[in-house]
């Protein structure tokens, strides 16, 4: 299925987010009371962005307990092994 004007989203958040210094992934760091990856994904559906695919890696898992099964627009592609941006964008 696609949006209103034929718009998908890849989202990319395979990052280990090192600079952080943190365990947690970059992409589940809380901003404004929800992990950055949401606020990507709820600007995403605004746009009219249909399907989203997020390309997990890093704590691939925890990424995608963050999206439930009502959420039917998002999808998942893996980078099982970090080779870099234009690699996550292929995948």
């Amino acid at each position: 299925m696609s949006g209103a004007r034929g718009l998908a989203a890849v989202v990319l958040a395979a990052g280990q987010g090192k600079r952080m210094g943190s365990p947690l992934a970059k992409v589940l760091h809380p901003v404004g009371g929800k992990p950055m990856v949401r606020h990507v994904v709820e600007a995403a559906r605004a746009a009219g962005a249909s399907p989203i695919v997020i390309v997990v890696g890093h704590q691939a898992e925890a990424v995608r307990a963050e999206f439930g099964p009502g959420e039917a627009d998002v999808r998942f592609a893996l980078q099982a092994e970090p080779l870099g941006t234009g690699h996550a964008a292929r995948v």
